[in-house]
């Protein structure tokens, strides 16, 4: 696997990193176990004050983090700064909430004093995507480094120095060697290492196939995972809903990140009496997008992560307008050098065309026409996936009530679809499972520990 920084702008090569060798994986894997052996006997609170440091120096640091990111992926340099605050507030939720939320649990029985503790379980391996590089990592990273379980990184192969950034600043920040190890490891080196008895769980944020690859090694190595997969997200807009309220929202609920947000409204599903001004309205904002350097804060249209990526979602256009999809608006090439796409609409989007059950990672919107509330919600449930989803009304209660009856792992109402350090992150079907974030991500990966004196009462 070769991991290259290439900057999608520009097309430019920036640097080549070298593979991991087994040695050096190795030395990893010893160093992480033996912190682990010390972190089991420190209590959470001691690891604290290195998460704060954290996120004082990504607040100092911002813009040049940031720019990592825009140079190696084509993120808005705005979008790029955003990440890094993110990441910033995460670490410092869990320094400030961790070791509470890892105290011991009491627990009411007649057969004695008992209680469970939540306890560390050893290396974790993360494996993480490229879309958002930093938020990613920080995601799995903060959590586990409060509970105590340190961390192999292995990142994506177009995102190195992202990695490389974020592994430099945890160590510039205190934390101890082993706390995250970034490796440029090839697969078979991460089954090796999932197989590895000093590892206890791995966590995936990535494709359906990938996901399910590395799901299959933990499952037969008898390792826990979590696995953050895609996603092919409805956005509801009920018959009663604040239409001033849904066009400020709606354009970048699908460009934001130029779309390659797993987490992205991606269906949009539309009353019949509004379907057609809906889509031209959003005709009308996805041509003021902006195509040019992310790294100019004027620019609206960000390149695509790699032309990889360009060549696959020009490949599910194709094929869904080959079975029968129309192309309401975009889906022209535009004249620049970099890996970009053009905000484009389809439309008319059958049951038997491929692209109505498949994720397109990038600026596409699919428009749906619904008679009903029954009708719309039947239409969001009729995926394989089951990651985000937005209603929109004005009625809060009924909102609620169509919100709870769909097969998502999270629902917004009446906005965008939001993440936050205190709000849990995870899907349900071939979205994925088990949560990240908030309290579920912390116990994701912990040891409940029963302990029982039944010489106390």
């Amino acid at each position: 696997m070769a991991y290259k920084t290439i900057n999608p702008y520009t097309n430019e090569l920036l640097k080549t990193y070298p593979n991991t060798t087994d040695a050096e994986l190795e030395q990893a894997l010893a160093s992480g176990h033996q912190l682990y052996q010390q972190w089991r006997t420190a209590a959470p609170s001691t690891r604290a004050a290195t998460l704060h440091q954290l996120a004082t120096l990504m607040r100092t640091e911002k813009h040049q983090l940031a720019t990592v990111l825009t140079t190696e992926m084509g993120k808005l340099i705005g979008e790029a700064e955003a990440e890094v605050e993110l990441c910033a507030d995460i670490a410092d939720y869990f320094a400030d909430h961790g070791a509470d939320l890892l105290a011991p649990t009491p627990l009411t029985t007649g057969a004695g004093k008992a209680y469970f503790a939540k306890q560390a379980v050893g290396i974790l391996v993360m494996v993480e995507p490229w879309n958002f590089p930093y938020y990613q990592i920080m995601r799995v990273f903060a959590p586990n480094y409060m509970v105590g379980n340190p961390m192999i990184l292995k990142h994506a192969s177009n995102t190195p120095s992202s990695a490389a950034a974020f592994a430099d600043v945890v160590t510039r920040a205190g934390a101890p060697a082993g706390s995250l190890t970034n490796l440029f490891i090839s697969y078979d080196q991460v089954s090796a290492t999932i197989a590895d008895k000093r590892v206890a769980g791995v966590a995936l944020t990535g494709s359906e196939r990938g996901g399910a690859a590395v799901a299959q090694e933990a499952g037969a190595n008898l390792k826990k995972s979590t696995m953050e997969l895609g996603g092919n997200d409805a956005f509801i807009i009920l018959d009663d809903a604040d239409w001033d309220l849904v066009k400020t929202v709606a354009p970048q609920a699908r460009l934001f990140n130029n779309g390659q947000v797993c987490s992205a409204s991606k269906r949009f599903i539309v009353m019949a009496d509004k379907y057609e001004d809906f889509l031209a309205y959003m005709k009308a904002e996805f041509a003021k997008a902006k195509p040019g350097d992310p790294l100019d804060p004027t620019t609206t249209l960000a390149p695509m992560n790699s032309a990889r990526a360009k060549q696959k979602l020009q490949k599910q256009v194709d094929a869904a307008i080959a079975a029968g999809a129309n192309v309401y608006a975009g889906n022209h090439p535009i004249d620049l050098p970099g890996q970009f796409f053009e905000p484009t609409i389809l439309t008319d989007i059958t049951k038997d065309n491929p692209a109505f059950d498949e994720e397109m990672f990038g600026p596409v919107a699919a428009v749906y026409k619904v008679h009903s509330e029954a009708e719309a919600i039947a239409l969001a449930n009729d995926s394989s996936y089951g990651l985000g989803s937005t209603v929109f009304s004005q009625d809060a209660n009924r909102a609620d009530r169509v919100a709870q009856q769909l097969e998502a792992g999270m629902t917004t109402i009446n906005r965008a679809w939001i993440t936050a350090p205190e709000l849990p992150f995870g899907g349900v079907k071939h979205s994925g499972y088990g949560r990240e974030l908030c309290e579920l991500g912390l116990n994701a990966f912990v040891n409940e520990h029963l302990i029982l004196n039944a010489s106390e009462h």
